[in-house]
């Protein structure tokens, strides 16, 4: 006898996709279950769902930013990089994750904080751009410092012009939110790069003929 797909229960992973669009307290109870559930797939599943009901609390984002799973970790700091947050132990919990193992932590952790502004950031995000063996996560520092414009990150910004050429691009651009002698020096030496996409970089500024 032929099975009747319309009978066949439901995965989870099914009716965590479903809960994430639906509306009602059966469906918000799944999400809810499955944030604190053994699988760490589910768990991504039910913070995107979560976040995407504008149903998520301090308490979960903690939860999910310090979880064991990598994979989850690395989705919570994707995700709250986007959203509305005041808690200062939110905060405090991203920045934890500036020192974690997994590179990719490390990169969501800077693209969080630099899409805030988070100002209490930025000597640690300054020791990421000069030191982390990442260029992944140099880049991103790069990119955050330049972003929240604060003058102590203007050495770490400038010294990022003697790195990779995808970082240096990046510092170019950083640049943009600084001025003064030395960043004028700085873009000056940039505009003859032997990258094309940084000597690019200077000419769109438009300020390395001033």
């Amino acid at each position: 006898m032929q099975s009747d797909d319309a009978t066949l229960a439901e995965s989870t992973e099914e009716s965590l996709l479903r809960a994430g669009f639906a509306m009602g307290d059966d469906y918000v109870n799944v999400l809810r279950n499955n944030l604190h559930g053994a699988v760490p797939r589910h768990r991504v599943l039910a913070l995107r769902g979560v976040v995407r009901q504008r149903l998520a609390t301090s308490d979960d984002w903690l939860r999910a930013i310090g979880d064991v799973d990598v994979e989850v970790r690395r989705e919570a700091l994707n995700q709250i990089a986007h959203e509305e947050i005041d808690d200062d132990d939110v905060f405090a919990a991203i920045m934890h994750c500036l020192d974690d193992d997994d590179a990719l932590v490390v990169d969501g952790a800077v693209f969080a904080l630099g899409e805030h502004l988070y100002a209490g950031s930025v000597e640690k995000m300054c020791v990421i751009a000069t030191s982390h063996e990442d260029a992944r996560c140099r880049e991103s520092a790069i990119a955050a410092l330049g972003a929240i414009g604060d003058d102590r990150a203007r050495p770490a910004i400038l010294g990022a012009l003697d790195d990779k050429p995808p970082v240096r691009r990046r510092a170019i651009v950083a640049l943009a939110n600084f001025e003064g002698p030395d960043i004028d020096e700085a873009l000056e030496r940039a505009s003859a790069d032997r990258d094309w996409q940084v000597r690019a970089a200077v000419n769109q500024l438009g300020r390395d003929d001033d």
